[in-house]
């Protein structure tokens, strides 16, 4: 009541709200009425994404065989690669590929076994308790010095 008094002796000085003012008032609160319905409406979106983590195993025989496998990182795909059948030069051609592949893709290689390594893109990473005994030895078993 006190507020509505208040009003008509604006009024009546001659500084009241004009009808303008009111009415822009009232749709700048239904924008805001809409703004808090629409908050409370959103949908619940799920931080889990519920696509799964591909593996690729590769036996490449040859150099030619690396450019598929630095194709799978670029696709964020995790791949293990065996290189037993691969001769020695050709096991470091192909591990030395990949692993500048791998880093330009700010990834990550572990070798897992004998002449096996593991190369993930960034969006994967290695926990590996053993990983501080492997940086001793040398990763290459044929570059031995």
């Amino acid at each position: 009541m006190a507020m509505g008094m208040f009003d008509k002796f604006l009024g009546f000085i001659g500084f009241d709200e004009t009808e303008e003012q009111q009415e822009e008032k009232e749709a700048v609160d239904k924008r805001e009425n809409l703004q808090q319905v629409k908050k409370k409406n959103a949908p619940v979106v799920s931080i889990h994404s519920g696509r799964q983590l591909r593996v690729v195993v590769c036996e490449p025989a040859s150099f030619d065989e690396a450019h598929q496998i630095a194709e799978n990182l670029k696709n964020r795909r995790a791949v293990v690669v065996n290189l037993e059948k691969a001769g020695p030069e050709q096991a470091r051609r192909i591990v030395d590929f990949i692993s500048g592949a791998t880093f330009a893709l700010n990834g990550d290689m572990q070798k897992v076994g004998q002449n096996i390594f593991l190369f993930v893109p960034s969006n994967v990473d290695i926990a590996n308790e053993l990983r501080k005994d492997t940086k001793e030895k040398s990763i290459f078993a044929w570059a031995k010095s």
